[in-house]
C-alpha cells in the first residue's frame, strides 16, 4: 500500500510539469519542459542561479551538486570543481536578466565531447505570486550514432532538474 500511494505521488508530482521533444532529427533537437513553482520569479531566480540547491547529484562528474556553481551574468560559468582539484565547464552565461530569464550554451553530459552544443533558455513568468518555469534545450551538431537518437534521455534528465529546481524554490 505504501508503494502504490507513493508511486501515485510521485505520478502526481510528475504531472505537475509539462515536458515533450518538441523536434528531433539528424541535425539536432529540442526538448521542452514547463512547472509552476509556488514562489515569486525573485525566489525562484536565486535558487535557479545557485544550481548546488537545486541540480541531481547523479547528474555531475564529481558525484556531488555541491561542487556546482553558476556565473549569472554574462561570459558567467556554470562550472563544477572537481575532487582531484580539476574543473569542469557544463555552459557559459550568454544572457542573463534577474528574474525573467537566463540563457547558458554549452553541452552537457556526454554531449561536452561531441560536436553537440546548445542553448538551454530558462523564462520565468510570475502570476499571482506564483512562476512559471519554461525550460528549452535547443541542441544540434555532431553526436556519434545521430543526435536525435539523445533527445530522450536528455528531456528525461532536464525533467529531473526542472523538478529539483521546483522543490528547493518551494522548499520542499
Amino acid at each position: 500500500m505504501k508503494t502504490m500511494i507513493a508511486a501515485l505521488a510521485l505520478l502526481a508530482a510528475a504531472g505537475a510539469a509539462r515536458a515533450e521533444v518538441t523536434d528531433a532529427a539528424a541535425t539536432g533537437f529540442q526538448v521542452r519542459r514547463e512547472v509552476v513553482i509556488a514562489a515569486p520569479a525573485n525566489a525562484v531566480w536565486a535558487t535557479l542561479v545557485t544550481p548546488a540547491k537545486w541540480w541531481a547529484s547523479d547528474h555531475t562528474w564529481s558525484g556531488s551538486a555541491a561542487n556546482l556553481s553558476l556565473g549569472a551574468a554574462s561570459g558567467g560559468c556554470f562550472c563544477e570543481r572537481l575532487p582531484s582539484g580539476g574543473s569542469v565547464l557544463h555552459a557559459t552565461t550568454i544572457y542573463a536578466a534577474p528574474g525573467q530569464k537566463l540563457v547558458l550554451s554549452g553541452a552537457l553530459g556526454p554531449m561536452q565531447s561531441s560536436g553537440a552544443t546548445g542553448a538551454l533558455t530558462f523564462l520565468l513568468a510570475e502570476k499571482d505570486g506564483k512562476t512559471t518555469v519554461t525550460v528549452t534545450y535547443d541542441v544540434g551538431g555532431y553526436f556519434r550514432g545521430g543526435i536525435d537518437k539523445i533527445a530522450k534521455p536528455v528531456d528525461g534528465v532536464l525533467g529531473q532538474q526542472v523538478q529539483g529546481l521546483k522543490r528547493a524554490a518551494e522548499g520542499n
